[in-house]
């Protein structure tokens, strides 16, 4: 193996391609495109093609300055032609690239992109993050599978559910990166282990179960991620149903108290001892660590007496000795529903199941497909995983407006003064000013989304994202890992070089 080429084993291929307009690039580097703006390794925004960009006082409007020294890997010059048809397509692609927001985009001059909002929404800089730049006079319908872009690496070969070769970018217009040909074998976690132990890849991320098994020439890293998992449960009464004929709502999880003793009763760190073998760290929110997160959500762990009391005050009692407590006409329990295929959710669950049982609480337990999981997430609680870093996640699993949209506030959760801090986050011309709002969402004192307010969520951990890395081999500083285990760890990868020996 040479000096200046690496080999790495991951799952998860991205199947539908290279195509950022699609979403491609949205975790991890994009690798073979730029973006207008990027994330430094503590999560600043930095920019990447603009030279700066600024907002308008009502917010609706953004002013880009992009460079004038970029050319696409054919050597093409990219203008701001690139970035409106980037942006015009990426509209019109009806995909995860959420750009219902934007009215129009418009060069203002060779190197001066205009993007006119229908309002205003702080969290479209992300977007300007997420969205890596496609030449106009290179694109078409197999685009996806031949990228042609301005980042730090180009496509060689393309080997579906085998392996990605990508090589450096010569008119790359930053640093040029170390390695000058990395290899991504698609394996399998159990696959990517048997790799590393045969010492065939230069990194290979492997699931919390082989964590403590040394294997010779590499170390472990653990990266701390917002790869949660939670519980969300149905915040109203039951009696409504969706569009679809779906039932909504709970009578039990729709009692505060319920929800509060679960937040209180749960041992956050037993689940990440017992379940992600130590590897991981306790939830108490969506967005824990990042710098919109309100620290004051953390509330005391293991709290039985503390339930107790809770459940006690709202007038829930064991009323005929079977271990299980009753108020009125209601019996504590209900039906957690996680999905069958994923361990370590199910583990999870069991484990909640089992803290709960000695408070008087029944949780009984159901495995199911996504198709299963949709049909029953409206009046059942659900064991389900977010993770990233765009703040307006926040906004789409909490929001009123998103009651009952996909998977997103499946619980029916409600606070106005939660709603009027997200129009506040989502009006704020700066990022300073946005997180204030974002943090007051969480807990503002008084109320919030949080454990300490309404209880919508019993958030339970994030899960560490493991790899096996050859001894010097240097990965950088790995900054929080989104949602997905593989891609995030690449955001620095132009980064990554041989430690000098």
């Amino acid at each position: 193996m040479k000096k200046d080429e690496l080999v790495l084993a991951f799952g998860a291929e991205p199947e539908t391609g290279f195509d950022p307009t699609t979403g491609w690039g949205r975790y991890g580097s994009p690798l073979f495109q730029s973006t207008l703006l990027k994330r430094d390794n503590k999560l600043h925004i930095v920019n990447d093609l603009a030279t700066k960009y600024e907002v308008n006082e009502e917010g609706n409007a953004w002013i880009v300055n992009i460079r004038d020294d970029v050319k696409f890997s054919d050597g093409k010059a990219l203008t701001v032609d690139d970035v409106v048809f980037t942006f015009e397509t990426a509209a019109k692609s009806g995909s995860v690239v959420d750009l219902n927001v934007l009215e129009k985009v418009e060069a203002v001059d060779d190197y001066t992109v205009k993007f006119t909002l229908k309002e205003p929404q702080s969290t479209f800089v992300n977007t300007l993050i997420g969205t890596g730049i496609v030449p106009k006079h290179a694109y078409g319908a197999d685009y996806a599978e031949n990228p042609i872009g301005s980042g730090p690496f180009q496509l060689v070969q393309w080997d579906k559910g085998q392996q990605l070769i990508i090589k450096a970018n010569p008119e790359y217009y930053d640093k040029q990166p170390y390695f000058k040909k990395i290899t991504f074998l698609f394996l399998s976690e159990d696959a990517a282990f048997a790799a590393a132990q045969a010492g065939e890849v230069d990194l290979a991320y492997i699931p919390a179960a082989f964590s403590n098994q040394k294997v010779p020439g590499m170390r472990l890293e653990s990266v701390e991620t917002v790869d949660n998992r939670g519980i969300v449960f149905p915040f109203v009464k039951s009696g409504k149903f969706t569009k679809d004929g779906y039932p909504i709502g709970n009578d039990v999880t729709a009692d505060p108290a319920i929800r509060h003793a679960i937040n209180m009763a749960v041992d956050r760190q037993a689940l990440v001892d017992g379940v992600l073998e130590g590897q991981g760290t306790p939830a108490y929110t969506s967005v824990d660590g990042l710098p919109w997160w309100n620290p004051d959500t953390v509330i005391k762990d293991a709290d039985v007496e503390g339930a107790r009391k809770t459940l006690e005050k709202a007038g829930w009692k064991d009323k005929d000795g079977d271990g299980i407590l009753e108020k009125g006409s209601l019996k504590a329990e209900f039906t957690l529903y996680y999905l069958a295929s994923d361990a370590i959710r199910q583990s999870l669950a069991i484990s909640v199941a089992d803290m709960m049982k000695p408070l008087g609480i029944n949780i009984k337990l159901e495995g199911g497909s996504w198709d299963v999981i949709e049909k029953n997430m409206y009046s059942n609680a659900v064991l389900l995983g977010w993770g990233s870093h765009d703040p307006h996640e926040m906004f789409n699993i909490y929001s009123s407006e998103n009651a009952g949209i996909e998977f997103y506030n499946t619980g029916f959760y409600q606070n106005k003064t939660v709603d009027e801090y997200f129009e506040k986050a989502l009006r704020a011309t700066n990022e300073k000013d946005a997180i204030e709002y974002w943090k007051n969402a969480q807990w503002d004192g008084t109320t919030g989304l949080s454990a300490k307010g309404d209880a919508p969520w019993a958030w339970l951990v994030n899960i560490n994202h493991l790899y096996l890395v050859k001894e010097g081999l240097d990965i950088g500083e790995q900054r929080i890992h989104v949602h997905g285990h593989g891609w995030p760890a690449t955001d620095n990868i132009a980064e990554w070089k041989w430690a000098k020996s």
